[in-house]
């Protein structure tokens, strides 16, 4: 064995050495970084170095200063932002497939790759219902997934009219009006931004109590229009009528677009069919696999009904291309160089399988609102329908809210962020994590509590 190929396995052995170290202590730390590891962390911040560092040395002062400064998302009492855990299949997938180094553009550059991400295209398919042939590209997160799936739909309305985004930008092209509800996420409008769609040609349609777009006051355009609906309300979790939405839309020609980033798992689990009922009908869809399925980060997937129209939206050509008989991914995607984030979701999917899924969708749920009545139980004001993954909660009146989410924060054993809900101050439970337990609810529960009397007294 060469001494270089040394080397690198005995770095290897040492980053798992230094990964098993912080497993086996992730839940024993605070959930956020005490004062003294944020402060550690500016030693990172010094001049380039002149001289080279030995690279054990490096990795040893990574762990040792960077693994306390970190967050414990994959620890099982982070409960903030909506972001997932990751699953052990994930993580070590990930590691093999970080050491294949892949580059996913074409075929020919990582034919693993290439066949990962059709297989999971499939599965994909087949798990959430949607129509065989579906198409599906793998990106960083659901901002870029709507961002796809947007483009696709705006690209192939224009088309329709004789309009060829590709070839003559927007320039002059038929304006193309938007529908999205006043809970839309700010990812759709970033995304809508970006593709030159602003607030001009937006109508903002009102929502019920739950942040559900309500349908009987969408405008009546009479031409066809690209319509955003939401599964899972990113404050409440709730889920816009995507069928009803679907019936009022098609009959003019437009599309549906299905923001579903955390949310869209749903229509993977019989028992939460009422939420997803229609969404198998609309046009794209967006979602995370590093939400709700607990990928690891970075796994976004746009799907769309229409093959032919995503790829024409990221149609490209150059002298150098090798296009295949096979699957090319770059014809999915924005982005041409990639990492082939399709390998540690196929482990996880390959070692779920259906009703794995639907066990961790249903389980995440299932303390979501025993998280909801525990705390309701406590005299703690819950202000959602708990119908997925999330919780709004609220004390006796905002002051006293405000002081508790910070004392939440500051007591370390669990963390949850803040929302504002009509108007309100609340804090804003997301359980997200494979990892979190009973006990950890138990736990988290008494630090509300715990964390209410501290800012009642003010101690």
């Amino acid at each position: 064995m060469s001494a270089p190929l040394d080397r690198q396995i005995s770095l290897l052995n040492d980053a798992l050495q230094y990964a098993e170290e912080y497993l086996r202590t992730v839940d024993d730390r605070p959930v956020f970084p005490t004062t003294e590891a944020l402060h550690a962390l500016g030693s990172f911040d010094e001049p380039l170095p002149d001289r080279s560092t030995e690279a054990s040395e490096t990795l040893a002062i990574l762990h040792r200063v960077g693994s306390p400064g970190t967050v414990a998302q994959v620890g099982g009492r982070y409960f903030g932002f909506v972001n997932g855990g990751a699953l052990p299949v994930g993580v070590a997938a990930r590691v093999l497939a970080d050491v294949w180094d892949q580059n996913t553009a074409h075929y020919v550059m990582s034919p693993v790759a290439a066949r990962l991400e059709a297989v999971c295209e499939r599965w994909l398919s087949e798990l959430l219902g949607f129509p065989e042939g579906t198409a599906a590209g793998f990106v960083t997160g659901t901002t870029l997934a709507n961002l796809s799936g947007l483009a696709a739909g705006r690209n192939e309305l224009l088309r329709r009219q004789g309009w060829d985004v590709v070839e003559a930008g927007l320039y002059g092209a038929p304006p193309v009006p938007v529908i999205v509800g006043a809970d839309a996420h700010a990812a759709v409008r970033k995304s809508l931004a970006l593709l030159g769609m602003g607030d001009a040609h937006t109508h903002v349609v009102p929502v019920d109590d739950q942040g559900r777009i309500r349908v009987d006051q969408l405008p009546e355009l009479g031409v066809p229009a690209l319509v955003v609906a939401q599964a899972g309300n990113v404050n409440s979790g709730a889920f816009d009528p995507v069928g009803a939405l679907c019936d009022r839309v098609h009959p003019d020609g437009g599309w549906v677009h299905v923001d579903g980033a955390f949310g869209l798992w749903a229509a993977a689990v019989p028992a939460l069919g009422h939420l997803a009922d229609g969404i198998d009908r609309a046009d794209s869809w967006a979602v995370d696999a590093h939400k709700t399925l607990n990928v690891p980060y970075d796994c976004g997937i746009v799907m769309c009904r229409d093959r032919g129209a995503l790829e024409a939206a990221f149609r490209a050509s150059a002298a150098y291309f090798q296009w295949s008989k096979h699957r090319d991914p770059m014809r999915y995607t924005p982005s041409m160089s990639k990492r082939a984030r399709s390998v540690e979701l196929w482990a996880v999917l390959k070692t779920l399988g259906r009703d794995g899924v639907i066990e961790l969708v249903e389980r995440l749920c299932a303390h979501a609102r025993s998280f909801a009545a525990q705390l309701r139980s406590h005299d703690f004001q819950i202000h959602n329908h708990v119908v997925f993954n999330q919780v709004l909660v609220s004390c006796e009146d905002d002051t006293e809210t405000e002081r508790t989410l910070a004392e939440i924060q500051a007591l370390g054993s669990c963390w949850c962020g803040g929302s504002t809900w009509r108007g309100r101050p609340v804090i804003r439970v997301s359980v997200c994590s494979w990892s979190t337990t009973d006990e950890d609810i138990r736990l988290a529960v008494k630090s509300f509590c715990d964390a209410r009397d501290a800012a009642r007294t003010g101690v």
